[in-house]
């Protein structure tokens, strides 16, 4: 169970451009960052010299063992490759998309009434804690836009879970990265965040995207 109200240790899962961006803004932030790849690894190691310097290489096994916060920054179609069950207890962050214009029709998400994060966490082991954000924004925007807390000009992320625990952790960690958190409500409601949602690719201070939020589902509780 995670006892610190700031994770202090996060693993990463997938070492390509958004995962990268993560990394370096969390080892910024002055936190311990593992990353895990398929690349063996020796050479991811070699690779993070370049993409992330301070973040440590590791397999996914042993990053699971030693993060109780990791952040799946893998392809959507990718997911189920990874040893789900280690997954159990943690509280994990869900960047992934479902974007058929960019990565083909899923089988598993493919005419899905749900949000992609709901079909996710239901394939996690049912103490995983799944909280999903970060994917509303492009990697650069990730590192571009990120403002230390108070500035006038920082952009916001929402966070929407079902565990109201794990997303207060979560809503930490991207106040961290450098963003104001904006609730989202359940996982249920993080339809707001997918392509081609109103929030979607867009720099929207806390305020403006409250009002977004409450635009496109009428549910005034986004804090």
């Amino acid at each position: 169970m995670m006892h610190d109200d700031q994770a202090q240790t996060i693993g990463v899962l997938g070492a390509g451009k958004a995962g990268s961006a993560i990394a370096r803004l969390a080892l910024r932030a002055g936190l311990d960052v593992l990353m895990a790849s398929s690349r063996p690894t020796a050479d991811l190691t070699e690779r993070l010299l370049c993409v992330a310097p301070g973040a440590r290489a590791t397999s996914t096994e042993q990053l699971l063992a030693e993060a109780e916060l990791a952040i799946l920054a893998v392809p959507l179609r990718r997911f189920r490759e990874l040893p789900l069950a280690l997954l159990a207890d943690h509280v994990v962050v869900d960047l992934m998309n479902d974007w058929p214009s960019h990565d083909g029709m899923l089988p598993d998400f493919a005419g899905a009434d749900r949000p992609s994060s709901v079909i996710v966490q239901d394939a996690l082991p049912t103490t995983a804690r799944l909280v999903k954000t970060l994917n509303h924004l492009g990697y650069h925007q990730i590192e571009e836009l990120a403002r230390p807390a108070g500035s006038t000009d920082r952009a916001a992320l929402a966070v929407a879970g079902d565990d109201p625990n794990a997303v207060a952790t979560v809503a930490r960690l991207i106040d961290r990265l450098g963003f104001d958190a904006v609730r989202a409500g359940t996982l249920h409601d993080s339809a707001t965040m997918q392509p081609g949602s109103v929030i979607f690719g867009m720099h929207l201070g806390a305020d403006s995207m409250r009002r977004a939020l409450v635009a496109a589902t009428g549910d005034t509780r986004a804090a």
